[in-house]
């Protein structure tokens, strides 16, 4: 099987290639040079997901194409919906010339927008709360159009994955649990999160891309098995840390109001649907991967995290480096880097 991968220089990508996959040949497209722990496991191709020329070529000869390529809500309204929707589309067209046989889609759970009912199942109705998740659904919508003329499109809604090399805003935790802080959280973190380890994402797209079309050509949530609340998860992290601080609770009243105040001034990494994730449960259902993929996660919330920790510390210098602009990034902390020395 040869597999293309958009996206490859990612976080998902690098843990696509790096892991062991026999009777598989990769090739990665990004417009960023591959993670150095992958290169040399696959062909490279620096190419924008929107040249529809460039992406067919890369995809000549692919059995499946992964598309995990997608701008992050810290970016630009303007510059998500160019590269996940008009991306998207530009890679669907190219999979279709190159006579792709499987195009398996990267989404997120995000499409729900801030939904009311948990486990939140597959059929939930999409309602976009941010430019972001407004991408992520206009995307699959996409997706869907080359479906039902006759492309096996699966697609993939992941909730918040861990892994080695994810930063983000894990990098905030992880910096002031190293560093002896309290942590903040609005409410307290009493709501259960789901979120995932990237080994467990990787083997449900695994399962995707090997199972008949019968199987997979549907859409699919992912996420851990076992989780608990934010606290608990977080506080599994200080705890790893050794310097017996806790989480902290910040009244939400106040806290929101700042953080979206800070966040249209573009001076948190904190944008708008996190700030609500932060206080209501969020989880999903994943008993369709479950029963017609097998999928079966390895790894708890807290695992994850710990995990992540663990990498986080053996690479911290390394890691406090970055743009923030993907997941292989920390966020740039902007004014809430002021509010440490409360903590």
């Amino acid at each position: 099987m040869h597999v293309v991968v958009t996206g490859a220089a990612g976080m998902l990508g690098t843990a696509l290639l790096a892991r062991p996959w026999p009777h598989v040949t990769w090739t990665g497209v990004d417009i960023r040079p591959l993670a150095p722990r992958v290169q040399g496991r696959a062909t490279f191709i620096r190419a924008d997901v929107r040249d529809v020329d460039a992406m067919t070529r890369a995809f000549r000869g692919a059995d499946v194409v992964i598309h995990s390529a997608a701008a992050l809500p810290s970016h630009r309204a303007t510059e998500i919906r160019s590269v996940d929707v008009d991306g998207t589309e530009a890679a669907l067209r190219a999979a279709r010339r190159a006579g792709v046989d499987r195009f398996v889609h990267i989404s997120s759970t995000a499409v729900y927008g801030l939904p009311r009912h948990c486990p939140t199942p597959e059929d939930y109705p999409c309602e976009p709360v941010d430019p972001y998740s407004a991408a992520k659904l206009g995307a699959e919508t996409a997706v869907l159009r080359h479906r039902g003329q006759g492309l096996c499109a699966p697609i993939v809604r992941p909730k918040t994955f861990l892994g080695e090399e994810r930063l983000g805003l894990f990098a905030m935790l992880f910096e002031w649990a190293d560093e002896g802080r309290h942590f903040p959280l609005i409410g307290g973190g009493n709501v259960a999160t789901q979120m995932l380890d990237v080994e467990d994402l990787c083997d449900a797209i695994q399962l995707i891309c090997q199972e008949p079309d019968a199987k997979v050509n549907d859409t699919f949530n992912i996420g851990a098995r076992e989780f608990g609340t934010l606290r608990e998860d977080f506080q599994a992290v200080l705890d790893a840390a050794g310097h017996g601080k806790r989480v902290l609770t910040v009244p939400v009243g106040p806290a929101v109001a700042a953080l979206r105040v800070l966040a249209a001034m573009r001076l948190s990494p904190v944008y708008k649907r996190l700030v609500h994730k932060l206080t209501r449960d969020s989880y999903v259902s994943i008993d369709r991967a479950a029963q017609r993929l097998g999928f079966s996660p390895r790894f708890s919330n807290e695992q994850a995290l710990l995990k992540t920790y663990d990498w986080w510390r053996a690479n911290a210098a390394d890691a406090r480096r970055g743009a923030g602009r993907t997941h292989r990034d920390p966020w740039k902390q902007g004014a809430l880097r002021l509010t440490k020395a409360l903590f």
